[in-house]
């Protein structure tokens, strides 16, 4: 996964600041970076998650695609003499348009 920010974990954990005589805590300002770690580790845990479900649904996608094709293959491939075999047609594409969409 491409990482979308400037800021990574480890820049935040390894970031030195200069220390003076009228500056900042420094237990307070680690304990805040140790929250943003945290935080920016969630967040590319989450962003992982996001792209391995969108990944899995296009490769669904794709089967169900497929599927899709070979069934239009094979309706058209049968001839579609008398009227009886329409309607058992129409009512076999129907249930496939229904499993389709279901998933």
């Amino acid at each position: 996964m491409a990482k979308l920010s400037k800021l990574s974990v480890e820049n935040i954990y390894n970031k030195e600041f200069n220390i003076e005589f009228k500056g900042y805590s420094v237990v307070e300002v680690d304990a805040y970076l140790d929250e943003i770690i945290k935080d920016y580790q969630n967040f590319y845990d989450q962003l992982d998650k996001a792209y391995q479900t969108i990944k899995d649904l296009q490769h669904q996608n794709a089967i169900l695609q497929a599927k899709a094709i070979d069934l239009q293959g094979r309706l058209d491939a049968q001839p579609m003499d008398n009227p009886n075999q329409q309607v058992d047609m129409l009512k076999r594409l129907a249930r496939l348009e229904q499993e389709i969409f279901k998933k």
